[in-house]
Formats: C-alpha cells, sequence, structure tokens
C-alpha cells in the first residue's frame, strides 16, 4: 500500500486530500508547514509527497529539496494556483514528478499519484537488483532458464526490439527487467505498461502523450511514456490485447521511432527501448485477424521465450528459498525454512499459475505458519492432493436447480469483491480477478454493476 505525505497550510485542502486518497487505497500522513513536513520525511517513508506550491511564507520547492535529500526519495508532485511556467519547469528542473494547477480534476490527480508511487518502486527494486549483482541466479539456474540468460546477454547491448513470450506466471517482466539492467540503459527508467488493462483512448494517450485540449480533462500538455522514459525500456506487457487502432499507430512509431502526442500534429522522436511480452500465440492471433502481421514482423526481431516452472523444476527450491527470505524480512521473523517432505511436494506440483503461483504460496505458508519450518500442513490442500479427493466427493444437485444461474450469481459476487477491494478501480479489480480489463468491463456490464454496486455491495 503506498503512503503519501499531504503538505497544506489550508486545513480544508488537507482533509479533503486525505479522504480521497484514502478511498483510492493510499495511507496518507498530513503536514501544513516545512517545519512539520521534515519531521514527518524524518520519521517514515513515503512513496509520494504532495505538496502545495506556496505554503504562507514557506515554498513548496523546499519541501521538495527536503525530500530529495534523502537516500530512497519520494516522488514529488506540487499543486499550485499560481501555475506559471517557470515556476513549473523550475520544479521539474529540481527534481518534481510534476505539477498540477488549481482546480485539479480528481480522477487525474490520482492517476498521477498511482502513476509516481509506480515509479519509486520501481526505482526501489531497480536500484535493490543492482545491489545485489543481478544475473542469472535471480532467474534460475536450471539449464531451461541458463539458455534464456544466455539469450539475455546477448540482446542486452543491442537496441533491438524484443519479444519475450510464455504462460502467465512465468516471469516475463523479469526476463525484461534483466535485459534492461543488463543493457547501457540501466540508469535509465524501466517502464512497465500493461495493454490489457487500460483502455484504447487511454492507452494512445499514456504511450505517446497528448496536448492540451485533445480530450475533456486534458488540462495540460503530457509526455508519452516512450518519450518520458529518456533513454531506458519501455515494457508493452500483454501486447497480444492491444486494440487493433493503436497496433497501426506502433507499427508507425516503431518504424519512424517518433510519436505523435494525441491532438497534435507535431512528431516527436523518441530514443526508448521497446520489449513486448505476451502469453498469446501471436502468429496464431494474426491469423485469426486479431494481431497485425505487420506489427508481428517488427516486434519480434529477437524472441525469448520463457518455459513454464513445470519444465524447470530444478528452480521450485531456489525460488522458494528468495521468496521465504524475502516473506521473513516482511514479517519480521527469524529465518524461515523449507520441511523435507514440504520442498518435496512442491517440486511434485504442476504449477499452472507457474512462479507467481510458486510466490503466492510461500507467502501465504509463511504468514499462517506457527513454526519456522514451514511443514506440509501450512501448503493450501491444492498442494498437499487435496483437492483431488474432494473433486471425488459426491455433488449434492438441489431441486430447481440452475447451473447458470448459479454460475452467474457466483460471477457476480466475485467482481463485486474485486471491485470492493480495488476502491472502485475497475483495471486493478480486472488484474485481482486474472482478467483483461476489456473483459472485465464486459462481464461488470453484463451484471449491471456500476460505481455505487462497487462501493455499497
Amino acid at each position: 500500500m503506498s503512503q503519501v505525505l499531504i503538505v497544506d497550510d489550508e486545513p480544508s485542502i488537507r482533509e479533503f486530500l486525505e479522504v480521497l486518497l484514502s478511498k483510492h487505497g493510499f495511507t496518507t500522513v498530513s503536514a501544513a508547514t516545512l517545519s512539520e513536513a521534515k519531521t514527518q520525511l524524518s520519521r517514515e517513508v513515503f512513496d509520494v509527497v504532495l505538496t502545495d506550491f506556496r505554503l504562507g511564507r514557506e515554498s513548496g520547492l523546499d519541501v521538495l529539496k527536503a525530500a530529495r535529500s534523502l537516500g530512497a526519495p519520494p516522488e514529488v508532485i506540487l499543486i499550485t494556483a499560481y501555475g506559471t511556467t517557470a515556476s513549473a519547469v523550475e520544479a521539474m528542473r529540481q527534481g518534481a514528478y510534476d505539477y498540477v494547477t488549481k482546480p485539479f480534476d480528481n480522477d487525474e490527480l490520482v492517476l498521477l499519484i498511482e502513476r509516481a508511487s509506480e515509479k519509486r518502486g520501481l526505482r526501489v527494486e531497480n536500484s535493490r537488483l543492482r545491489r545485489a549483482g543481478m544475473g542469472s541466479a535471480f532467474l534460475g539456474s536450471s539449464p531451461a532458464m541458463q539458455s534464456v540468460w544466455s539469450l539475455v546477454q546477448k540482446v542486452a547491448p543491442t537496441r533491438s526490439t524484443v519479444l519475450v513470450v510464455g504462460e502467465s506466471g512465468t516471469g516475463k517482466e523479469v526476463v525484461a527487467r534483466a535485459i534492461h539492467l543488463s543493457s547501457p540503459r540501466s540508469s535509465q527508467p524501466f517502464v512497465p505498461v500493461n495493454c490489457g488493462a487500460i483502455a484504447e483512448g487511454v492507452l494512445e494517450s499514456e504511450l505517446f502523450g497528448h496536448v492540451k485540449g485533445a480530450f475533456t480533462g486534458a488540462t495540460t500538455d503530457r509526455p508519452g511514456l516512450l518519450v518520458s522514459a529518456g533513454q531506458g525500456t519501455v515494457l508493452l506487457d500483454e501486447i497480444g490485447e492491444m486494440p487493433l487502432g493503436t497496433q497501426v499507430k506502433l507499427l508507425r512509431v516503431l518504424q519512424e521511432r517518433t510519436v505523435k502526442p494525441v491532438g497534435s500534429t507535431r512528431e516527436v522522436p523518441f530514443d526508448a527501448r521497446v520489449i513486448g511480452a505476451t502469453n498469446r500465440r501471436l502468429d496464431e492471433e494474426a491469423k485469426a485477424g486479431r494481431f497485425r502481421e505487420d506489427l508481428l514482423f517488427r516486434l519480434n526481431v529477437i524472441t525469448i521465450e520463457v518455459p513454464p516452472l513445470r519444465d524447470r523444476q530444478e528452480d521450485i527450491a531456489e525460488f522458494a528459498t528468495y521468496f521465504l527470505s524475502r516473506m521473513a524480512t516482511e514479517l519480521g521473523r527469524p529465518a524461515l525454512t523449507l520441511a523435507p517432505e514440504t520442498l518435496e511436494l512442491l517440486r511434485s506440483y504442476r504449477f499452472p499459475g507457474n512462479v507467481r503461483q510458486l510466490q503466492n504460496i510461500i507467502e501465504r505458508a509463511a504468514t499462517l505458519a506457527e513454526s519456522d519450518v514451514l511443514r506440509p500442513e501450512d501448503l493450501p490442500p491444492s498442494v498437499r492432493g487435496a483437492s483431488e479427493a474432494e473433486v471425488d466427493l459426491q455433488v449434492a444437485i438441489p431441486e430447481d436447480f440452475s447451473l447458470e444461474r448459479y454460475l452467474d450469481g457466483l460471477e457476480r459476487r466475485y467482481l463485486v469483491e474485486a471491485l470492493r477491494r480495488a476502491g472502485g478501480v475497475k483495471g486493478k479489480a480486472a488484474e485481482l480477478l486474472g482478467l483483461t480489463f476489456r473483459s472485465f468491463r464486459y462481464r461488470v456490464g453484463k451484471q449491471g454493476l456500476g460505481d455505487r454496486d462497487a462501493s455499497t455491495e
């Protein structure tokens, strides 16, 4: 959960922002002065600082300076009613993530904070991986993953477009990060974009940018991620979900190495490397007319296929140990280990959800285990083989039973619960259910669910 420090000398504004951000899943701490802000920054770790430009006789630039002096600084966003170009440029020059002008659009502000929080998280993770000496061990030491690592090392120094393919949860983003961190671009941003979780019009604005007035809510010019990534790397995750209209524009962007912001006639060059990732067979998608064949040719200059975890069982113990170590740190517990019989159960399991599922299993077991040695009973029933016995149980079918009605009701409960947990943010709710944004939106529409249902049911 991201933590935001709100700095504003007006109590009503602080209270409004606290309520707004809490509704969207952020934890907040407030300060009214520069001195209070410095005190809070020294006490806690924040992902984002949201500060007014004018704090009585003090300046939000001083808050920015204090935040930037920290060892792992938060991203800083300034709010100003005095949004002159000069002040905005000065704030950005000193390291601000962005700025907004009063009166601001609530949804736009929340989205901006989410992006800033994600950027800091990626920066911290990249730093951790560099300190750890990102290498083949992080990807797995099995022969299959050693082959992947060898290919990563070969393509990293180049600027070639790479397509990473594999089942969901195999670690395609980890491979993309490995390419980035092993390349001369490693000091620049690594920016992942989930193409399946963003609506078509919004996706184009996210990637290519937009100019002021291009659409409702476009109150300022915004560079797209391809430009703002600088000389870094942009990962187009789930690129097989990208709408055909956006595919056409992306093809031209990759060919020309320029973007045209939404609402603009001006071409803007970019230097970021582009990596695509998908769990779909794009050649089959192209034959079915759901993916452009010319874009596929442009993307798969080099293809890296990440094998499923069931085909590299040698990596299970290594990953489990890594996840255990991380969970022990997070839980403040002594070193956690696996009993031999527990490890044997993990090695014999098929892991349909791959490495991501293994991570979830280890986190669950580490959280619930009463001992520092994880026993078989700490694992989910499905891993212990209990699910097979449960399948053999006879299912009772009551009178007047309707399977369609039962499944419809079950789907509705899961949709409502996902929306509740995501605070009404549909993209996050879709991720919780393992659905694409468009599939989730279709199911929500079919069930007749609206914003009211997300908060009241």
